[in-house]
């Protein structure tokens, strides 16, 4: 027996166990590909856990790890055959015979396959993964249309008659080589190399091609995120778009760049991807183990008498190196928390994100808290406005190997996250413009180089800027900020840190700092004891997401009676008093009920709401008590000032008797 007979019989046997697996195990998953009545599908994808084929046979799952071109093509006969079994045994279904199409997907989670060893980060692959099976991680920045590739062509020897199959080679530009000589394997071999293209027997596949990049937040400080391009093909095609999260696992190879005179040519390493799994859902169920849920549960418990207490006990531990500033760390939580997103009459999308922007002088920490709100999100992107152009900040359209493509700019890349803009006026009028529709309606409509498409953008903008030279408290903010009216109306809060002379503030401020920097080995021993730490503070914002805060009777009056009062005495800040501040009323209000642990919306909550709106002006017609947020700190007894708050704001309003 020759050795390749010995060797096709050794597949032949490997086959038939893998079919008994694939039955064993997968049989429900074949059975309803064979009733899928769709049409206008073509391939049907069949996923299989890595880790129950190492259970199953661990010699096999290792040869697939390291020679995955071949045994994956085991895989997919072995699937055919169990499909072909299927149908004999069904016997009436007839669109069933058609579906010849399927398949094997491998999914690495749960195995050792998702250990660095075996998947690098995108800027660790070396050339000893080449051609093996692989796992990276990271998000869409590119991607390119759907096209047609050759799949398999037909051949014919011209002397001996033999036909026999020629596939593509994708890493050569998809050129096909010709053997040198007659591949015929009969016992004479007649020798020739002349060989006749069968017309017809071309067979096409769908085939994409898009570049991921790695995740920039788990990189250190000055180094670049690097980017691979990743082919896609049949069932993958056109399931991700630029923004999305993604785990890839496919085998990798490399194709020669482009043929370019003086350049040298380089392979350039690429990913054929077999299974691909969008990870964008999963971004709000950050691990919250159970202990931590009691934790948190206990927590309330502990402060049920006075809740706002334990509401500031929380709000401590944002940014804690900054000293007070009480009313900029509650909106940082607000805004990271967000309230909930609804669909109107109309089928309108009405946003949940709200949008914050920080307005004051130099030295009042609006970086810090950039940089802080950055680490609080679960998916963040950080950029400054002299940096980023319109290209940068929402999408561009790149010319690659002659064709256009999609790149995915920062708005887009926070889909589902935070987008922090520092330095908001230095960007051009332009610019500005740009992100007007991704601020409201949270889509990005792109109409270039023959490219029209709308992209999601479901971020919250957290921006920071300094006014335009001294702040004028008589100007409005549109001509303090040079921001137009529209933009600044985006804006669910607006906070203004003016650096005002106050010799008290002072005195407070330096005292704090210079004990803090006197005792710094004291703070660390008591800073678990006292202040929530940033894990924690994740877990617990990602936690308090899960709650749907319904609007009470009373809270529903509260917020009417502001909007409409505003409204009437509205002349100095026309710009912010718009339909929008009603809506952000809202979520502002849903946000403090989901901080305080609630699924529903109190007076307390819009009262919360109305304040921080307050603080967006200088000076307000409305509450007097509201002050200066860059000087606004802890109280010590928050629940009583409330009530004081409470009755006075009630009292504006008209609500409670004695009001004017």
């Amino acid at each position: 027996m020759s050795s390749s007979e010995k060797k096709k019989k050794e597949d032949e046997a490997q086959v038939g166990a893998l079919a008994g697996f694939l039955q064993d195990s997968y049989s429900d998953n074949i059975h309803s590909i064979l009733l899928d009545d769709d049409p206008s599908k073509l391939h049907f994808p069949l996923v299989i856990e890595f880790a129950e084929l190492m259970d199953f046979d661990p010699k096999f799952a290792g040869k697939l790890y390291s020679y995955p071109d071949k045994y994956l093509s085991l895989l997919d006969k072995a699937a055919r055959c169990v499909k072909g079994d299927m149908i004999e045994e069904l016997g009436d279904l007839k669109h069933a015979a058609s579906k010849k199409l399927v398949h094997v997907r491998i999914d690495v989670s749960g195995s050792p396959l998702e250990f660095p060893e075996a998947s690098p980060s995108i800027g660790k692959v070396r050339a000893n993964h080449m051609k093996k099976l692989i796992t990276l991680k990271g998000t869409v920045i590119r991607s390119g249309g759907v096209k047609m590739i050759e799949r398999e062509r037909y051949y014919m020897c011209k002397k001996c008659q033999h036909r026999f199959l020629l596939y593509p080679e994708l890493e050569a530009g998809n050129r096909i080589n010709l053997p040198a000589l007659c591949p015929s394997e009969s016992s004479r071999g007649c020798g020739s190399a002349s060989f006749q293209f069968i017309e017809g027997t071309t067979v096409c596949r769908d085939y994409q091609e898009i570049k991921i990049q790695e995740n920039v937040q788990l990189l250190g400080v000055g180094s670049i995120p690097r980017s691979m391009p990743v082919i896609l093909m049949d069932d993958l095609v056109d399931n991700i778009k630029a923004g999305d999260d993604v785990i890839i696992t496919g085998i990798l190879s490399a194709k020669w760049s482009p043929d370019i005179k003086d350049v040298r040519s380089n392979l350039d390493p690429m990913l054929l991807a077999n299974y691909v799994r969008r990870t964008n859902e999963l971004k709000s169920d950050i691990d919250i183990p159970a202990e931590t849920e009691e934790e948190f549960k206990h927590f309330w418990k502990k402060y049920r008498l006075t809740p706002l207490k334990g509401r500031n006990f929380i709000l401590e531990g944002i940014c804690p190196q900054i000293f007070g500033l009480f009313t900029v760390k509650l909106a940082v939580a607000l805004t990271l928390i967000g309230g909930v997103q609804h669909v109107d009459a109309s089928g309108t999308k009405v946003r949940g994100e709200p949008h914050m922007l920080l307005v004051g002088d130099p030295g009042t920490g609006k970086s810090q808290f950039l940089k802080f709100a950055a680490k609080l999100s679960s998916r963040s992107v950080i950029t400054t406005g002299l940096g980023s152009t319109s290209a940068g900040l929402t999408v561009t359209a790149v010319k690659d190997g002659g064709e256009w493509m999609l790149e995915a700019g920062a708005l887009v890349l926070a889909d589902g996250g935070l987008c922090c803009i520092d330095e908001f006026d230095s960007m051009r009028e332009h610019d500005r413009t740009t992100i007007h529709e991704a601020m409201e309606q949270q889509t990005i409509s792109i109409a270039k180089a023959g490219l029209v498409t709308t992209l999601s953008s479901r971020t919250t903008v957290f921006g920071a800027t300094n006014p335009k030279g001294q702040y004028d408290p008589d100007e409005s903010l549109s001509v303090n900020t040079t921001l137009s009216g529209p933009l600044l109306s985006r804006f669910d809060i607006v906070l203004v840190l003016l650096d005002t002379q106050n010799s008290d503030w002072d005195k407070i401020v330096s005292s704090h700092i210079l004990k803090e920097n006197f005792d710094e080995k004291k703070d660390k021993t008591n800073a678990s004891d006292v202040k929530w730490t940033l894990p924690k503070l994740r877990r617990y914002i990602n936690y308090v997401k899960r709650f749907k805060p319904v609007l009470t009777k009373e809270a529903e009056r509260v917020i009417s009676s502001y909007y409409q009062l505003q409204r009437r005495s509205g002349t100095h800040n026309a710009a912010r008093t718009t339909v929008r501040m009603l809506e952000s009323l809202i979520r502002l209000a849903q946000a403090h009920a989901r901080l305080m642990f609630r699924n529903e919306v109190e007076q307390l909550d819009a009262i919360a709401a109305i304040l921080c709106i307050e603080s967006s002006t200088t000076t307000s017609p409305i509450v007097d008590i509201v002050g200066n947020a860059l000087h606004s700190n802890f109280t010590d007894n928050p629940d009583e000032e409330y009530k004081t708050q409470e009755k006075e704001i009630l009292k504006k309003l008209g609500l409670i008797e004695g009001s004017p």
